[in-house]
Formats: C-alpha cells, structure tokens, sequence
C-alpha cells in the first residue's frame, strides 16, 4: 500500500496518482452506542453496571467477546468486495488510556487495533483512526460516551493536555504505516455548550468559539508533526462537524477537512421525494426533498464551500439513512442515499456511511432478528422503543413516553419563549429524560440477561455479531456497488 498524501484538492498516493476514499464508519466496535449495539445508555455506564451486577471478571469476558465478533477479517473482506477502499474506525479514549491512570496506556487497547489494521493491510484497505469520544468529552451527546450532558474538554487544560499526548502516542506507534490513511482527530466537536446542550445549539442560534477550537487543533497538528511528519489530518468543523467559517485556513501539510451531512431525507418519515418529518435535532425537518434539494443543501454547507475556497479535500466522514421506519418506506430512505452519494461523488468528495454493523437501524449488514443476542435483548429493545432511548432514530407516534415529552416541550414553548425550535426541544428533553436517565435505569435489567450465564453460553450469544451469522441489507450494497463499481483501482477514482 502506497502512504496517502494531499495535493492541492486531491488525496493521492506518494506518487502522485489521485485516489477516491469510499467506505463506511465502524461504529459500536472501539465505540460502542446504544442503538448499533441493542442497550440503552452509554458504554462506560454500561460497563459499570454490568460489571456490579454479573461481576466483573464476566462482564470484561462479555465485552471481549461481543468485541471479537463484532468486526473481524470476514467483515474486513466484505467491504473490500464491494469496492470500499477505505474505513473509519470510532475510537473511544477508554479502550487505550484510563481516568485513573492519565498518561499511561493500556496495550489491550492497542492490540485489538492493531490486529484489525494488520488484516486492513494484508486486505489492501485504508484505515482512518477516529477518536470519537475524547477525555472530558467534546460534545454533549451519548457519541461521545457522556453521560453528564456537560462538555469539559474545552475549558481544562488537563483534558486537552491528556488528548494531545494520546495523539503524540498514535503517532509514535503507526507513523511510517501506509496502511493509516490519516488521523481524524476529533469527532464532532460541539465547543461552546461548557455548561450543558441548551437550546442555543441547534439551528442558527448557536455561537462558536473558534479561537478555542483553532488553538486546540493548532496544537494538536502541531504535536502530531513533531513526531510524524507524512500522515493526512483530518479536520471536522464545529457543531457537529457543520460549521467551517471561522476554522484557521490550512496550516499545514496533508489537511484534509471533513463534514457531517446527515439530512431529513434519509431519516423519514415521509416518501422521497416528498417532505420528511424527522423530530431530531440533527437534521431539518417538514420540507419537501428531492435530488435537487439535497444537492443544493450539499453545496450551501459550510464544509463543502471551505474545501472549494481553500483547494483542499472534502470527506463526508459520516452520512446514512435509517431503515427501522414504516416498511414500506425502505426504498425512499434508499433512494435518498442514492442520491446523496450521487451528488458526492460528482463533487469529488471523498465518502464513508454511518454505519457499517448495527442491530437493525440503519446498518450495511445487521444482526439476524432470530439470532441468539436478539432474542436475549428482545425485552430490552422494546424497553428501548417504548421510551424513545435511541433519541438519534426517527420517532413514531403512538407511544405515550413520546407523546409525554412532546407536550413538555410545547409546554416549555408556551411558558418561555414560542420562537424556540420545537424539534430541539424535543430532542433534548428526550435525550436527558429518556437517552441518559431511563437508559441508565434500563442497564441492570440488560446485565441480569447475562447474569446465570456460563462464558461458554454468552461466547455463544455473542457469536450473533459475527457477519456469518448476519443479515446484508441488500438495498443498500446496491446502492454502495454502483457507485463503486469500476472505481476500485489507483487513478480511476
């Protein structure tokens, strides 16, 4: 494998030849979310819980395992088939270093990468390194393993110090591998929510602090040069990797920078073409969508107009449609993301989907719905549906919980101030009361699964994970084929 460089707008190998990334986000692997993985909360919550409950030699046995079957060298070759030539692998900060132990790394950590990104290679894929969830928490949201709903990363210097020497620590082990297409430093920062996700951050309202965020990524870059002067960084825009305008213009070799364009079309519900009604704060909701809004959305982005006035790369690091609606709505959330990938790879941007695995949401390959880990979580996933816990997927009416924080959320409008946006409002009264408190309420319950279990019999469970024994969403790879096809080798990208 050739080591990834930037010319001017294009990534290329070291000689010169251009090169197209197209590929999918490994989510709930290193990083583990509640809706890829089929419980409520967050990870290292989790962790702890079911450590107290089963115990805690069991409990590292259950996360070994669901680990080790999630993504392996039959995932790794799938993707290649279908003319992916790269992956982005979330990463979670605890896997590699702990709280109570700053500074020093956990080889365990290190050796479950490492072994992945040595298939990669022997593979011929691409791999970009994705810390999804830093020390002190980047943003407010369950993605970033946050359980608090409060941002510290930006205003301690312990956290950020912490941050950058595990960069400096990436750096040191993978410099020189050409297989490491780069380092994504940071996902979806969200840089001046300090005391909480209040209704400033969604929707026009929201207030950046670049001068923080360009210092922190300054250094950042910085640091990471010193030691390892030839790998791509890539960058993500503020507010969820939205907003570039105030982002430092490229300071420095390899940058490529990198957006979030998750839209309303892919989440439904509604026909496509047509008007979608997602009640998510991530997206803009109750307008009609078609190719050519979606194109002209794409092009009015703040990260796609700082690639074109700055001649750099542009990578949708993340994108995806959500396939748990009405059935009869699959090809519309399908068709969307045909169209989006359409209107990216016309542009020239580099591309991966969120997400490759999951328990049935919006996966490119998903968990047999009769498998045995289903069919243990079967309780729990109507816990999940019942009290909207997986805040990130579209809501349906006719649950009461819903319907509940719904009227709050008019309520709070009436009361406060009737210009708020209703659709954040609603997103973030669900994800306090529901993503992080009843998600924390509901994790026993999903320990005492496991709890009389033997390891022979959860190695089996969690045997559901592994892709023989999962379902291709074949929508999907047809999509995925056609805009790969023909692009898989060196200069036809």
């Amino acid at each position: 494998m050739e080591l990834l460089q930037v010319n001017n707008n294009r990534i290329t190998d070291s000689k010169g030849r251009p090169i197209q990334l197209r590929g999918t986000c490994i989510g709930g692997w290193m990083n583990m979310e509640d809706f890829i993985n089929g419980y409520t909360g967050t990870e290292h919550a989790l962790r702890h819980t079911v450590s107290e409950v089963i115990g805690k030699e069991k409990a590292e046995f259950l996360f070994d395992r669901l680990l080790h079957y999630f993504f392996g060298e039959d995932d790794i070759e799938f993707i290649k088939s279908w003319g992916a030539t790269t992956i982005r692998i979330p990463l979670n900060y605890r896997h590699f270093e702990d709280d109570e132990a700053p500074f020093t790394y956990k080889e365990s950590g290190f050796n479950r990468l490492d072994k992945i990104i040595d298939l990669c290679e022997k593979h011929g894929l691409y791999v970009i390194l994705d810390l999804h969830a830093v020390q002190g928490f980047q943003n407010t949201h369950w993605h970033s393993d946050n359980d608090v709903r409060h941002s510290f990363f930006w205003h301690d210097k312990t956290y950020q110090d912490r941050f950058i020497a595990l960069w400096e620590e990436f750096a040191r082990r993978y410099k020189g591998r050409a297989v490491i297409a780069g380092y994504n430093v940071m996902n979806e920062p969200c840089v001046n929510t300090p005391h909480g996700d209040f209704p400033h951050t969604f929707f026009g309202n929201y207030k950046p602090d670049w001068e923080r965020m360009n210092r922190v990524y300054r250094r950042v870059v910085e640091a990471i040069r010193n030691i390892d002067s030839d790998h791509i960084i890539f960058l993500e825009g503020d507010n969820y990797s939205k907003l570039f305008d105030g982002l430092e213009v490229p300071f420095a070799k390899n940058l490529v920078y990198s957006s979030h364009n998750y839209t309303a079309a892919g989440f439904g519900p509604g026909q496509y073409p047509g008007v979608a009604d997602a009640k998510t704060a991530r997206v803009e909701s109750g307008k009609y969508w078609d190719k050519s809004v979606q194109e002209e959305v794409f092009y009015n982005h703040e990260g796609t107009k700082f690639a074109q006035k700055n001649d750099v790369p542009l990578w949708v690091g993340e994108f995806g449609s959500v396939y748990n609606g009405p059935e009869q709505e699959i090809p519309d959330r399908l068709m969307a993301m045909d169209d989006q990938i359409s209107i990216f790879e016309e542009f020239g941007a580099h591309w991966t989907t969120w997400t490759y695995k999951d328990v049935g949401v919006m996966g490119l390959v998903t968990l047999d719905p009769k498998s045995e880990y289903m069919q243990k979580v079967s309780s729990i996933l109507k816990m999940k549906l019942a009290l909207n816990t997986d805040d990130w997927m579209i809501w349906l009416p006719g649950f009461k919980a819903r319907e509940s924080v719904e009227e709050l959320a008019s309520h709070l409008e009436e009361v406060v101030n009737q210009e708020m946006s209703h659709s954040f409002n609603l997103s973030s009264l669900s994800q306090a009361i529901f993503t992080i408190y009843a998600g924390a309420l509901i994790q026993p319950e999903y320990a005492k699964i496991f709890k009389d279990l033997t390891e022979e019999e959860i190695d089996l469970i969690m045997q559901s994970f592994a892709f023989k024994n999962c379902k291709i969403n074949e929508g999907l790879l047809n999509i995925l084929k056609k805009h790969t096809k023909e692009k898989i080798q060196l200069g036809n990208g």
